[in-house]
């Protein structure tokens, strides 16, 4: 015996098709036309620069050394070396002893603080890991004082020491580096610089103690 459905329960059933038909032709993209997916933004995190701009901080840092050179110091070259130096009265820094960051003040007798900046002179980088010697040598040659620089953190890398100069004067300053000690990344030696140790001299630079 045939079965037959309410004419109600049809006419509904029919107006559901009909909604879900009209939906999906909502949906669909004309024809010829494509629709492009969702795309999202990622912010930068913060304090880093945008692809192909340099870091604050990093241009900060050499803008900072420029200026002190330019008004303290001075610069030369040799072989793969540019170096410049600083010269400073002496400074205070810290020293971690025990785990713990102690100020270390100035010693008695302590005059200035002479700073060498090691750069690489095909970038333009200063150099970490370059054991560097230090002489102050009066008018007649004579060594007056002589120390190992110490790698220093701060405005802009630099290695320095506090040194003692018993008079006003012009002396030379005499810097002796040595290749950097870390391991290198590259696919031949023939490719890697700073292998070879360098001496520079600063010749007529006025170091004045400070008045007590």
């Amino acid at each position: 015996m045939p079965q037959h459905r309410p004419l109600a329960v049809t006419a509904a059933l029919a107006a559901l098709l009909l909604a879900g038909c009209g939906a999906e032709e909502a949906q669909a993209p004309a024809p010829g036309t494509t629709t492009a997916a969702p795309t999202t933004t990622t912010p930068a995190a913060e304090g880093t620069a945008p692809a192909g701009e340099v870091p604050q901080g990093v241009a900060a840092q050499y803008a900072v050394l420029d200026e002190e050179v330019a008004a303290e110091g001075g610069r030369t070259s040799s072989g793969d070396w540019e170096v410049a130096y600083i010269v400073e009265p002496a400074e205070a820094w810290f020293e971690t002893t025990g785990g713990e960051p102690t100020r270390r003040a100035p010693a008695e007798g302590e005059t200035h603080h002479l700073e060498i900046i090691p750069i690489d002179a095909a970038t333009g980088r200063i150099v970490p890991d370059v054991p560097v010697r230090l002489e102050v040598l009066d008018e007649n040659g004579e060594v007056v004082d002589a120390k190992e620089l110490m790698f220093f953190h701060a405005e802009f890398f630099h290695y320095a020491n506090n040194f003692s100069v018993p008079e006003a004067g012009d002396y030379t300053l005499r810097a002796t580096l040595q290749p950097p000690s870390s391991p290198r990344h590259g696919e031949s030696v023939e490719e890697l610089t700073l292998l070879e140790p360098a001496t520079v001299t600063f010749e007529d630079v006025r170091l004045e103690p400070a008045a007590p």
